[in-house]
């Protein structure tokens, strides 16, 4: 299996070379590459021949014989209901019964991210499939593993790498989530915004992307002022503290701009705790993102005023990539954006919820 994600990598990587401008010819880079597809199922047969009859009980072939090993790199399941339902899509996904043989690795901290990596990089997987917590210092360990013929899939965030050094990203649109958002603030029409803005892990792309929107209008209007920017790290007791803080300070604010459910939720308790109302037509607007279906029924309710899609999805798109790699197919899209909404509470109805609640 690594001979053919090698033999793929490095007829991409000749593709995107001639995109750019090599001076050789479009039949000589064919060639090339068809030589280097050819030595690759060369060695493979032979190694196969070589290991006939030798399978293992550990773990029972896949329809050609082979388990396709990934390795997945993934933020702590427990981080909030966005996080849990793409775990669990990634692990239905990715079984013996689908052609795979996976292991997973989980944390929100980027160093430790990267120390899965370098093991996953280290037992020879054929795939490496990753939810960066920050989206710098990755281009190395892509590098590595580019140089090792493993096919690196990005899922959920982006990172600031070079596109060669990765075979496909399927993510969400951060920033299109963050201005949605606040267009839609925007056409509440207060007359002044003063606003508790609560984000989630520093230098993640959820935080830059929904944090970018909010920053840029707060700059260029003088009617929106931030009454605190605090981090909660996507954690509800720690969101409901900032709140907290603000409220025994007297400071007056109308708006909580959240950055997930789970502190938009912890802001609430601190509001309730307060007694300050919240949501349709009443003293402060709540914002959140991500669509679990409870916060989504508190919008049906009124108790809420938005929330943003965040799709977590992704693991057909991922396979179908891999599939195509696997079988020597082009990939014709290099970054897939996952189509997301948000939703009003005035507007929206019961079969959203349902639908459209994770």
């Amino acid at each position: 299996m690594k001979k053919k994600v090698l033999a793929a990598i490095l007829a991409a990587a000749m593709a995107m070379a001639c995109l750019a401008g090599c001076s050789s010819s479009s039949e000589e880079a064919s060639s090339d590459a068809a030589e280097t597809e050819e030595a690759a199922e060369t060695e493979e047969a032979a190694e196969d021949a070589e290991a006939a009859g030798e399978e293992t009980a550990e773990t029972a072939p896949a329809a050609d014989g082979e388990l396709i090993r990934v390795g997945i790199i993934n933020n702590d399941p427990n981080e909030s209901g966005y996080r849990t339902a793409n775990d669990a899509d990634m692990k239905a996904m990715f079984t013996e019964e689908n052609g795979y043989d996976a292991s997973f690795a989980y944390s929100l901290k980027n160093d430790e991210q990267i120390t899965a990596a370098q093991k996953f990089i280290q037992d020879e997987v054929d795939f490496l499939l990753l939810s960066a917590a920050d989206t710098s210092g990755w281009d190395s360990v892509l590098q590595d593993a580019q140089n090792a013929g493993i096919g690196v899939i990005l899922f959920d965030r982006t990172i600031d790498a070079s596109e060669d050094l990765y075979l496909a990203s399927i993510v969400s649109d951060m920033e299109q989530e963050g201005q949605t958002a606040v267009d839609w603030l925007e056409s509440q029409g207060l007359e002044e915004y003063n606003i508790i803005h609560i984000q989630g892990v520093m230098g993640s792309a959820a935080q830059q992307g929904r944090t970018g929107a909010l920053d840029a209008k707060v700059a260029e209007s003088d009617n929106w002022n931030l009454v605190t920017q605090q981090t909660a790290e996507w954690n509800s007791e720690k969101a409901q503290q900032i709140v907290q803080s603000v409220i025994d300070a007297g400071t007056e604010f109308n708006v909580i701009y959240a950055e997930n459910d789970d502190m938009a939720k912890g802001a609430v308790a601190a509001l309730d705790k307060a007694n300050i109302s919240h949501g349709v037509g009443k003293d402060v607007i709540i914002m959140g993102f991500d669509c679990n279906k409870w916060a989504l029924q508190e919008l049906l309710d009124q108790n809420w005023n938005y929330d943003g899609q965040c799709n977590p999805f992704q693991a057909s798109y991922i396979d179908e990539v891999i599939k195509k790699v696997v079988n020597g197919e082009e990939i014709t899209e290099k970054t897939i954006i996952l189509e997301e909404k948000g939703f009003d509470a005035t507007t929206i109805t019961a079969e959203d919820v349902e639908k459209y609640g994770i």
